[in-house]
């Protein structure tokens, strides 16, 4: 509702509700807050003048809801969602359902809590707004009541968070949202006052003077009138510096930090090489902090790069690049063309490191290369399709060589650090065929043994969550439980947000491959909500898609083309479009886009992917792909398709191979 009206099933796949009466039926319905709304009102509210035909119509478009809304109740039983209530209908979802009830809830128990704890609580709230409340049907008359209160109560959660923020000592955090809310909204006083109260406690009481002026001459300009009393009172306060303004005492952390800032700024010049480095070494830490600072690092680390080649100074160049070894444990890259520009200045960086340049430099920027060419990113032309067969990679050559000798460089050195990044690069390569989850367990157990010997957060948190990915595949899920429990410790403890989202996708596995049918389609809704603003899209795109394929294949049934209409499959849909095909009954479509399916990426799916193929291979008894597929997929028998992961699974891997072994001639064995 917090937006255009849509509906997701449980693993966040948006429903095909029908056309847009469709839709404001469902709206209107919602709008009544699970009461009754007679057919009559109904039909009052969609129509300006109503056809003869409208209470069929009315009954048609709540049948058709019905069916899209509850795919999978038995015929002829009633709807348990969206029910016959005497002389009309009512839609009763649970209140976790609906986003607006949810946003509610939210800022009326932000209410009751200390501002530090209000924040996060506010901050998801108002994220979860997509646009004006029902902003597909702001004409309709029903809607106009509902969208005035959800309009009211979010600007009133915006302020609260501001007024939240400047309680517990975070009055600097304040300011943008507060200058861009009194923009918007220039007739809410409460806005001016906190954004001046916000600016006072920052220490800038001359913006905060400024900024009470301001409005004194909006208000005059715009509705006629004198500030409230309020506003012209905290005026004479900021002006007196009155006690009543001084906010709690700034927290340990932000006072060491504005001071340090401070001395920074005043001590290095503005030209200094220096503050290159200085700026690398913040992204590093940014990175980690959670979707926003995911977002900002990628974006400014190419740009540092870029400003650090421009210097001339090869080392610092050097530096810069290996300054950034942020532990990456998903193997698809969220911005290809960042990561092809931090490779080739790391390979020009390379090519130009004088010969007495310290060893640890040039191993970190062999690194960084095996890092940031992870998956098939970095290739050189269009992968090539499943049917052409065996291929050389020579991208993959050149990244997996990079990773083996920074690998040596730094157990030569005995450097604790240099090692944990560059096994993270081993790690990453070490996809050129199915089949070594047990490689890499081994290496996420050294890289947790490394970095508990040696105090490092970063490297241990992505060990362990190698382990659990390695350990899923392997279908040992007792010991990646283990390994879950201890990252969300770990991310806690370190404040590293970003973790949670993997360790939320693993619990759906685990209640994917518990049976529980009812079980894993609620995890798999709550890890789709962790996607949102992760801040990681090369994990986000299609995931949620192949979320809500993996137990039509684990059935063994085909997907339908209704069930999985307008669903958005990302990067996966080459793997996929066979068998969406065939569950359409368009066996030669489907038999053209197999055998022009590129070769599944080297990666954390590809077994997955490769299972996929072989699958479809079996339906059109294609013989030259199932033999293909079996011999990439015959080395990981005793894994789980797509349980590398961490995320999902489509089932045993021996499964596929047994199957696709009849179609390509050979025994099950084979």
């Amino acid at each position: 509702m917090l937006g255009p009206v849509t509906a997701r099933d449980g693993a966040g796949g948006g429903l095909r509700l029908g056309g847009p009466r469709h839709r404001e039926v469902l709206a209107r319905l919602l709008a009544a807050r699970r009461r009754t709304v007679p057919v009559a009102r109904l039909v009052d509210d969609l129509w300006e003048e109503p056809p003869a035909t409208a209470v069929g119509s009315v009954r048609t478009f709540v049948a058709a809801l019905r069916k899209a809304l509850e795919p999978d109740r038995p015929p002829r039983t009633a709807s348990r969602l969206l029910v016959t209530r005497g002389p009309g209908y009512a839609l009763r979802p649970e209140p976790g359902a609906v986003d607006a009830w949810v946003f509610e809830e939210a800022v009326d128990r932000a209410g009751g809590l200390p501002p530090a704890e209000a924040v996060p609580v506010l901050s998801g709230a108002l994220a979860s707004w997509r646009g004006p409340a029902y902003a597909d049907f702001a004409g309709a008359r029903w809607a106009r009541g509902e969208r005035a209160r959800l309009s009211a109560l979010r600007l009133h959660a915006v302020e609260r968070r501001a007024e939240a923020l400047i309680g517990a000592g975070a009055a600097r955090e304040a300011v943008p949202d507060l200058d861009a809310h009194v923009t918007e909204h220039p007739w809410r006083e409460d806005g001016w006052q906190l954004l001046a109260t916000a600016l006072y406690r920052s220490g800038r009481q001359g913006d905060a003077l400024a900024v009470l002026r301001r409005a004194r001459q909006v208000l005059a300009d715009q509705l006629g009138t004198d500030p409230g009393p309020a506003l012209a009172r905290l005026e004479q306060d900021v002006l007196r510096g009155a006690d009543r303004l001084r906010g709690p005492a700034e927290g340990v952390a932000d006072g060491v930090w504005s001071r340090a800032a401070a001395a920074y700024e005043s001590a290095v010049p503005a030209r200094s090489p220096a503050r290159l480095e200085a700026a690398a070494g913040l992204l590093r830490g940014l990175a980690v902090t959670g979707a926003g600072g995911l977002d900002a690092a990628r974006l400014h680390r190419t740009a540092a790069v870029e400003a650090a080649e421009r210097t001339g100074d090869v080392e610092l160049t050097a530096r810069v690049i290996g300054m950034y070894d942020v532990p990456a444990v998903w193997t698809r890259v969220d911005d290809v063309e960042a990561a092809r520009a931090v490779v080739r200045a790391a390979e020009r960086t390379l090519a130009r490191l004088p010969g007495d340049a310290p060893e640890a430099v040039r191993a970190r920027l062999l690194a960084t290369i095996a890092v940031e060419s992870r998956g098939d990113a970095l290739a050189d032309g269009p992968v090539p399709s499943v049917s052409a067969g065996r291929e050389e990679d020579p991208w993959r050559l050149r990244a997996g060589r990079a990773a083996r000798e920074a690998e040596a460089a730094a157990r030569r050195l005995g450097d604790a650090s240099l090692l944990a990044f560059a096994l993270n690069g081993v790690c990453l390569q070490s996809f050129d065929r199915c089949g070594l989850a047990a490689r890499r367990e081994a290496i996420g157990a050294e890289l947790v043994g490394l970095s508990r010997a040696h105090g490092l957060a970063g490297p241990e948190v992505l060990g362990r969550l190698v382990r659990l990915q390695a350990l899923s595949g392997l279908g040992d899920f007792a010991a990646a439980d283990g390994q879950a429990a201890a990252v969300e410790e770990l991310a806690e403890r370190h404040e590293r947000p970003l973790a949670l989202v993997f360790t939320g996708w693993y619990r759906a596995l685990r209640a994917a491959v518990s049976g529980d049918a009812d079980a894993e389609r609620a995890a798999y809704g709550r890890a789709v909500g962790l996607l949102e603003g992760c801040g990681m899209p090369g994990l986000a795109a299609g995931l949620p898609a192949l979320a809500r394929l993996a137990p039509v294949v684990r059935a063994g049934l085909l997907p339908s083309p209704d069930g999985f209409a307008d669903t958005d499959w990302g990067p996966y849909r080459p793997w996929v479009l066979p068998l969406l095909l065939l569950g359409g009954h368009r066996r030669d479509e489907a038999l053209l886009a197999l055998r022009a399916a590129p070769r599944p990426p080297h990666d954390l799916l590809q077994e997955g992917l490769w299972c996929l193929l072989a699958r479809a291979a079996v339906e059109l008894g294609d013989s030259g792909t199932a033999a293909r597929a079996h011999a990439a997929l015959a080395v990981a028998r005793g894994e789980l398709a797509g349980a590398s992961s961490g995320l999902l699974t489509f089932g045993p891997v021996s499964g596929f191979l047994d199957r696709a072994a009849g179609v390509a001639g050979r025994s099950g064995g084979a």
